[in-house]
């Protein structure tokens, strides 16, 4: 039964500027926004975009991963026919069993394409925050009857250096691809959502892995020989909500921009596109008498007896008699002991923060790091965590880490 499009989510991300959250979990398993995590994002947006067949590659740290995923319930994806498969890399007689790169990943996997023969097959990333229609972007792809599309969004010129850019011209068409320039013809940025003809995927996928000298990655290859063949592609504005959160101030701020969706354009309360998570099935929360709680996003099964401002607590965060948290993002499961002080920093799941502790700082002109605790660690009582900290072991009562 051929579909018309089916969806190919790399997923197997190291997420190495993440540091501390991704020592034993892959990035799109890292918890984002309260209840959610990154990987929501893609899988909702296929659900809501009527796209019900996802296969999701997988290869570093995966099993918080396979296991949150399942049978793709949550997300409506149990499907019969289609539905959601977590694609591992696989032992091959010649040995390989790694991803070799993004190209490399969908080229093992082509097989798993063929068996649903779609006409169209659209690749995204498992690391990014954004609300997109993908129906939208493939109306885009046939009008254009482009072989090839991008999704881009404009960024600022200053910034632009920072991505792979397309140059296109007054129709849209992609005139040339330039990765991380010093000199930018174009703001484009291209978003690492590509939509392509599933004939023109195979062909250029088989011919890259035959390529001894190529590094087989989507942007440093497969573009450019479509470029060099003068193949149909067209670059697809995006205009929403997108933020790829592969650095810990980036994952803060779009924490942040959860708390203030009219001005950042990320609501996570929209019922005409809803983000479906795995829920944690926890109690309601419980505010304390006492407690303050201000401009803060509070999930499932909280306690809070202390203050909490212009945060995002996730399922069953506990925060003690005075105990201060201010700016901060405190993943499932960690717990503030009475007196601390927790401020412009990430904690990752079932960090548990010792009494009078000091973490991190607000930013000031000279400072304005993210102090950053890794999961299922310990700091003391009257510890004192510095604004660019970054914890990776047990932290001893009084003792101090910058």
């Amino acid at each position: 039964m051929a579909q018309e499009m089916i969806a190919m989510l790399l997923a197997g991300g190291q997420g190495s500027r993440l540091y501390a959250l991704t020592q034993k979990l892959a990035k799109p398993a890292v918890p984002f926004g309260g209840k959610y995590r990154i990987i929501d994002f893609p899988l909702s947006n296929c659900v809501n975009s009527g796209i019900d067949t996802v296969g999701i590659l997988t290869q570093y740290q995966p099993l918080v991963l396979n296991e949150y995923i399942g049978n793709g319930q949550p997300w409506d994806l149990d499907r019969l026919h289609g539905g959601v498969h977590v694609l591992p890399p696989y032992q091959q007689a010649s040995g390989s069993d790694w991803y070799k790169g993004t190209a490399n990943a969908i080229y093992q996997n082509l097989s798993f394409i063929e068996r649903y023969d779609p006409e169209y097959v659209i690749i995204l990333s498992g690391d990014q925050i954004c609300k997109q229609d993908y129906s939208d972007f493939l109306r885009f792809h046939k009008e254009k009857n482009a072989e090839f599309s991008v999704a881009v969004m404009e960024v600022p010129w200053e910034e632009a250096s920072r991505f792979g850019l397309m140059v296109a011209d007054e129709n849209d068409k992609i005139t040339e691809f330039q990765e991380k320039p010093k000199q930018p013809k174009s703001n484009l940025a291209s978003m690492g959502i590509y939509i392509f003809n599933w004939d023109i995927l195979k062909k250029y996928l088989t011919e890259d892995e035959a390529d001894p000298n190529s590094e087989n990655d989507f942007g440093n290859n497969i573009i450019p020989n479509l470029l060099r063949d003068n193949r149909r592609m067209y670059a697809y504005h995006f205009s929403g909500y997108w933020k790829d959160v592969g650095t810990i101030s980036s994952l803060w701020e779009a924490n942040m921009e959860v708390l203030d969706p009219e001005h950042s354009g990320i609501d996570l309360f929209d019922e005409n596109w809803k983000i479906y998570s795995r829920n944690s099935g926890m109690t309601g929360h419980k505010i304390s008498a006492g407690a303050q709680v201000e401009n803060s996003m509070i999930t499932d099964g909280c306690r809070i007896k202390g203050s909490v401002k212009h945060s995002v607590l996730f399922a069953g965060v506990q925060v003690e008699d005075g105990a201060i948290v201010e700016d901060a993002v405190i993943m499932g499961g960690s717990v503030i002991k009475s007196g601390a002080v927790v401020k412009h920093c990430i904690l990752a799941e079932n960090v548990t923060i010792g009494e009078n502790a000091v973490i991190g700082a607000m930013p000031t002109e000279e400072e304005n790091g993210v102090a950053t605790v890794g999961a299922g660690l310990t700091v003391g009582a009257g510890a004192h965590i510095g604004p660019k900290a970054m914890i990776y072991k047990n932290v001893e009562g009084g003792e101090e880490q910058w």
